[in-house]
């Protein structure tokens, strides 16, 4: 995908529509070889955007500090350590005496405010001294645009798959089987089971897990011997947009921002760290008579991720949250300053300041 590529002339994608309907009315659910060699052309077609699992390396984490922020472009990588002295509450008592927030339907224009000092979580209390304390549970803090006829979609499909694209949220991001290390074989069904790179990707990551093939770019998971989920709430806070993308295609990005309590999984164990994650996810739902491609399933285009609290460098497949005892021996991080609850920069923008940047410092958690 996006490695360039000739166009297909016309007789020759006329020719293939006429072989592939042959007998029915639809693409083929089984495609042939000569199907499948068309698929990989289409997908390199010059206007295609560059492979979703190009990166960047990041430097390696060399800071005390509460939590880590892991800035990626595309697989681009970087992970910010937490310094305590700088953690901010935005509330001045419990994090539950607030009105909750709407769901959010454009980006915001500033980061939320900070109030008085930091408010330490509790299991009884989780997301005391956070932003997300105001944030929905779970999907209901995923805001859904009104559904309007795009590309080769009317109205109705478009409202399919927009649901179908917050189904994926919540497989990759909040199933707590997910959560607790499984593997998130839902949100994977989702996905283009043509599309070769990432199933190349789905088949090692989850095996032998690296920086080009970590799990954690699209899946939160935790390893369930080592921490655990405060409670049964995961606070969120995004949008879900979309347009029409290449061949008619209905192009939805996703925006959201996970925040994960978790204390350690000994008995007894009463210490709340947070994980936080932004993910942008950019996903294609395309037309099968264009594109070969199972129904009910994306194609993924490309993602951004920045994650708080989920370890630096450490490709183990799963987040690796930091407890007093590690950040007691962890060293500043030299990388810039990042609030991980300002949803007013772009990840774009995010990703395009942190590309040569080392492990930095979290302004709060």
């Amino acid at each position: 995908m996006g490695k360039g590529g000739e166009s297909i002339p016309d007789e020759e994608w006329e020719r293939f529509l006429r072989e592939a309907e042959a007998g029915t009315k639809g693409a083929p659910e089984e495609p042939s070889a000569r199907a499948r060699m068309v698929a990989q052309q289409l997908r390199e077609e010059t206007d295609r955007p560059e492979p979703w699992r190009s990166h960047q390396r990041a430097r390696r984490q060399g800071g005390k500090g509460w939590y880590a922020i892991g800035l990626l472009v595309a697989v681009a990588l970087l992970v910010v350590a937490l310094d305590p002295g700088r953690v901010a509450g935005w509330f001045g008592g419990g994090g539950g005496e607030s009105a909750p927030l709407a769901v959010e339907s454009k980006r915001p224009d500033q980061p939320p405010p900070t109030e008085a000092a930091a408010q330490r979580p509790t299991v009884e209390e989780p997301f005391r001294g956070s932003p997300a304390s105001q944030w929905g549970d779970g999907a209901a803090g995923i805001g859904l645009p009104e559904a309007r006829a795009t590309g080769w979609m009317n109205k109705g499909q478009v409202a399919q798959a927009l649901e179908k694209t917050r189904d994926f949220l919540t497989a990759s991001s909040l199933d707590p089987g997910v959560l607790r290390g499984e593997r998130p074989r839902k949100a994977i069904a989702l996905i283009n089971p043509h599309q070769e790179d990432v199933q190349g990707y789905l088949a090692t990551a989850f095996r032998a897990p690296s920086r080009e093939n970590d799990p954690l770019l699209l899946f939160s998971r935790f390893e369930k011997t080592k921490a655990r989920l405060v409670g049964d709430a995961v606070k969120t806070r995004g949008r879900i947009t979309y347009q029409e993308g290449k061949r008619g295609a209905v192009e939805v990005t996703t925006d959201v921002t996970y925040v994960y309590p978790v204390v350690r999984t000994a008995a007894g164990s009463d210490e709340v760290a947070r994980t936080i994650v932004r993910r942008e996810v950019v996903m294609s739902w395309d037309d099968p008579a264009k594109v070969i491609v199972e129904p009910g399933t994306f194609s993924l285009v490309s993602y951004k991720v920045d994650t708080t609290n989920g370890g630096c460098d450490t490709f183990t497949g799963y987040f690796t949250p930091k407890f007093s005892a590690e950040r007691a021996v962890s060293r500043p991080g030299d990388g810039p300053d990042v609030d991980p609850y300002d949803r007013s920069t772009s990840m774009e923008t995010r990703m395009r300041e942190a590309r040569d940047a080392g492990c930095g410092t979290a302004t709060r958690s």
